[in-house]
């Protein structure tokens, strides 16, 4: 909602009070007193206002409150699904920052570090190419969410402050289950370069046998991919 700002009432009161002191000491009979006073009077409005804009609150005005820091907007790549994945991907990644914070176990606390630097690489890996996002749907619906679950679990039994049947048999299987956790998004990361890696592979495959055929190795020619045709590799 727009509001208009008051405008000052001090360089009225100031002139009112010039008017008042000239009538006092001298005598107000002659057009040229009150051609004096009338510039004077236009002196000391002009002055008293630019105070009043330039010091803020002066004569009834409030100083204007400093706007309240907006908050950044979130980055849009374009594609409504990534950008949900990624918006997810940074919530989760808080929730891991706040967890290690509050979980006082070191080891439970390393594998924490290690799930959150394995996630980011992930997300930034995803981001860098979109068309992988399908390969990791089941990580953002299923295995990251669960995992958060068994962690905030871990924290909430910890929490309590006491040692207990269903306490420690919580925390144990969380515990026990970690290093399972962590094995398995290492292994989703090294999967989103699985392609590039096939790739990679037959690239080199297909220059260790054109260079055996040139004669410039003695390594035997090797078995290429199929669909592999007339390929040819200009330097």
């Amino acid at each position: 909602m727009e509001t208009n700002a008051r405008k000052p009432v001090a360089p009225f009161y100031a002139v009112a009070v010039l008017w008042l002191l000239y009538a006092l000491l001298f005598p107000l009979y002659a057009p040229a007193h009150y051609a004096l006073l009338a510039a004077a009077s236009a002196v000391v409005f002009f002055a008293v206002n630019a105070l009043c804009r330039n010091g803020g609150a002066v004569g009834g005005t409030e100083a204007s409150a400093p706007k309240a820091a907006e908050k950044p907007k979130e980055e849009s790549t374009g594609d409504a699904e990534l950008d949900k994945m990624l918006k997810d991907g940074r919530l989760a990644i808080a929730e891991m920052k706040r967890l290690d914070d509050n979980i006082a176990d070191e080891g439970i606390s390393a594998d924490i570090v290690r799930l959150e630097q394995v996630s980011r690489k992930i997300f930034d890996e995803v981001k860098r190419d979109p068309q992988k996002l399908p390969q990791i749907r089941r990580f953002m619906d299923y295995y990251l969410p669960t995992t958060l679950k068994l962690l905030n679990a871990y924290d909430r039994a910890s929490a309590a402050g006491i040692s207990g049947e269903n306490v420690d048999a919580t925390k144990a299987r969380v515990e026990g289950m970690m290093r399972t956790i962590v094995a398995a998004f290492e292994k989703q990361l090294d999967a989103l370069y699985g392609a590039e890696a096939l790739d990679i592979s037959t690239d080199i495959t297909v220059l260790e046998n054109m260079m055996a055929r040139e004669g410039l190795t003695d390594q035997p020619l090797k078995a290429e991919p199929a669909d592999g045709g007339d390929i040819r590799l200009e330097l």
